[in-house]
């Protein structure tokens, strides 16, 4: 049995229509949070409602776009008017983008990568924190990724958004540690989302070397991803603060098996 750490705490959750976002969703709930997801898909949203709802669970649904200020702002005032906190937030909603070479790739695609991966994860903390902060405090997890750590070819987007994530959480992080808020973000690797399936059959070569260089042998499960999210949300890391938690099956570390 689940132990019950999150009882009457409120999570948010975007991108939780699928993937990573709906497990982590499923994840708090089953240990006694009141979940928020939000993801712009609402098929996707009534599927992750169903299955919690089906454990016993919490949930409202809010179908939004992670990139709009105003649905931001909303989604936070809704969230203060109709259960008065706010104890977790996980920004995790994002997309790959197109996969092409630097002097190839649309500008517009460009912009529609860092407004949806980066964008969101500051204007979801400029909204959030002022709420996390006035009901005691709590923590935040942003989705970043491998990608912000290598340079995976054709993805200069999705790779400059994650850097992105990666260096806003450190600020963030620095400026909210003495106020009862831990900020940390959490680095995928390799796993088995119906967005990363679709990146591949857009990169099959990347798909293919990414797959070889994972010494665990396998792709994440999704659970395995959104374990490590809610473990960064929970008193069990109570003085980690700012980090990037790599969760990866050993694909960066680098060298070679003997």
């Amino acid at each position: 049995m689940a132990p019950k750490d999150f009882e009457n705490k409120v999570a948010l959750v975007t991108g939780a229509g699928s993937g990573i976002g709906r497990e982590a969703a499923r994840a708090f709930a089953s240990r006694g949070a009141i979940v928020v997801a939000a993801d712009l898909n609402e098929g996707g949203l009534a599927a992750t409602r169903d299955l919690i709802a089906e454990l016993g669970g919490r949930v409202l649904t809010a179908p939004m776009d992670v990139s709009s200020e105003a649905q931001v702002r909303e989604l936070i005032a809704r969230i203060d008017k109709d259960l008065g906190r706010l104890d977790v937030a996980f920004n995790n909603a994002g997309i790959t983008g197109q996969a092409h070479r630097i002097e190839d790739y649309p500008t517009e695609d460009f912009d529609r990568v860092i407004s949806v991966n980066l964008k969101s994860v500051f204007l979801g903390m400029k909204h959030q924190i002022p709420l996390l902060r006035r009901t005691g405090g709590g923590a935040i997890v942003n989705t970043a990724s491998v990608a912000a750590l290598t340079g995976p070819g054709g993805m200069s987007a999705y790779a400059a958004s994650k850097h992105g994530v990666h260096g806003l959480t450190r600020v963030a992080a620095m400026e909210n540690a003495a106020h009862g808020l831990r900020i940390n973000a959490l680095a995928p690797g390799w796993t088995e989302t119906p967005m990363v399936k679709e990146a591949s059959a857009q990169n099959p070569g990347f798909a293919e070397l990414a797959t070889s260089a994972i010494p665990a042998k396998r792709g994440a499960l999704p659970s395995e991803i959104a374990a490590a999210a809610v473990w960064l949300a929970s008193e069990a890391s109570s003085y980690v603060m700012g980090q990037m938690l790599v969760v990866d099956g050993g694909m960066t570390i680098g060298g070679f098996e003997i």
